[in-house]
């Protein structure tokens, strides 16, 4: 079983309204196991024997039927949320600078042309980096006073991708440390997952 962390493009924004409990729900219908939600922003974590892509899938489609509407769905594992916290893209005064830090979650790598686009972006308040899957946005400013808009992002990269502030993966990694097992797997035989 591979515990996941699922972020939700669209859960609880546009006058749509999914309350954590019922989100839960949705989840454990599927199969999963041993879900959780954090904080109402469409952040899910869960167990499963699938693959990401396998559980992706069904994710979008359940919830698809479920809610009526596109919830575009994106999965990173423990270790994959450890490397994006590490990454440093921007020299360490314009971080401790920056008013917000956004990490943005999409499907696909980004190529060269993909990145230069991201980084087109650029402006003095704005600082955009693509790496691997995620969009690093530092902004120097309030958030509704940037230039840039989600939209110009998914444009850049021409699809869909959903924000969350670096202190809420701080956060995930803090409640789910790598050490710690879920209940089924304390009562099993105690192997690690490979």
């Amino acid at each position: 079983m591979t515990r996941y962390f699922c972020f939700l493009r669209a859960i609880n924004v546009g006058g749509h309204t999914v309350t954590m409990q019922n989100l839960k729900q949705l989840f454990e219908s599927i199969g999963f196991a041993n879900v959780e939600t954090f904080i109402a922003s469409g952040n899910v974590i869960f167990e499963s024997k699938l693959s990401p892509r396998a559980a992706e899938k069904l994710i979008f489609n359940s919830l698809n039927k479920a809610l009526g509407y596109e919830v575009h769905v994106f999965l990173r594992t423990r270790e994959e949320l450890v490397a994006i916290e590490a990454l440093k893209p921007v020299p360490s005064e314009k971080l401790d600078s920056a008013l917000a830090y956004q990490v943005g979650f999409t499907a696909e790598s980004f190529d060269e042309e993909s990145r230069k686009r991201i980084a087109s972006l650029c402006s003095d308040l704005d600082h955009l980096r693509g790496e691997g899957r995620e969009i690093f946005w530092l902004i120097q400013t309030r958030m509704s006073d940037s230039k840039v808009t989600n939209a110009a992002i998914e444009k850049s990269v021409g699809g869909c991708a959903t924000f969350r502030n670096i202190n809420t993966v701080r956060r995930l990694l803090d409640k789910y440390p790598a050490s710690a097992e879920s209940p089924a797997k304390k009562k099993s035989t105690g192997r690690k997952r490979s």
